[in-house]
């Protein structure tokens, strides 16, 4: 919910900045216009990135308590060689080919430090890869690699990565907890990923998913 009502903060203030710019776009005047016009469009430019920014937001999600948050399934195409269809918790499905013996899901987390954590606000996640892999180690190193994107950000804007790279500038945000959870990939095999403040948790829901993990185990 507070990762919602701050996009909801963000794109207001994106609206705004567009507002101020329209107003200085339609003013005439000679070379004070031109001026004007060229700050008029900067900040329809700042504007739109703002509104992207609120965009990249929107897309993380609070862990207010252990959620499913997709399942998976599998189809054979031949050996190492699977169809997976994800789909998330809002039932956006995502079908892919993955090689290899395992899936992988990662996330991304977001946490927080210092002052903010005290007021009891929950870690946020994205969903972020969907990739195969292979037992064999030397099939991992050379073997043929597939991995998708589960979620992007739009243009680039990818705030994540900004207090990523720069920890310091926002010293209560933790850019740098991931999470990742994996199991075997079998034919007819459907799995269960949920989130809870620990991180991603994948469990088999049907006798093909619990056939896998036991092969694995």
């Amino acid at each position: 919910m507070i990762f919602t009502l701050l996009a909801i903060f963000i794109a207001l203030i994106a609206l705004y900045i567009a507002y101020k710019a329209g107003r200085f776009l339609w003013q005439n005047s000679w070379f004070v216009g031109f001026c004007r016009g060229l700050f008029g469009l900067a900040l329809l430019a700042v504007g739109a990135l703002v509104a992207l920014t609120a965009f990249d937001v929107f897309s993380y999600k609070q862990v207010l308590q252990e959620q499913v948050v997709a399942t998976i399934n599998f189809d054979k195409i031949e050996d190492q060689h699977y169809f997976a269809v994800l789909a998330d918790k809002d039932g956006k499905e995502q079908r892919v080919e993955l090689r290899g013996d395992q899936w992988q899901l990662d996330a991304r987390i977001v946490k927080w430090q210092g002052y903010l954590a005290s007021f009891g606000i929950k870690p946020a996640f994205r969903l972020e890869r969907l990739s195969g892999r292979y037992y064999d180690i030397e099939q991992e190193t050379t073997g043929k690699r597939t991995a998708h994107s589960v979620h992007s950000s739009l243009y680039g804007v990818d705030i994540w990565k900004i207090f990523n790279s720069n920890p310091d500038w926002v010293p209560v945000i933790d850019a740098v907890y991931g999470s990742a959870t994996y199991l075997p990939m079998k034919d007819g095999a459907l799995f269960e990923i949920s989130l809870s403040n620990t991180g991603l948790v994948a469990r088999p829901i049907n006798a093909a998913g619990r056939e896998a993990v036991a092969e694995f185990n």
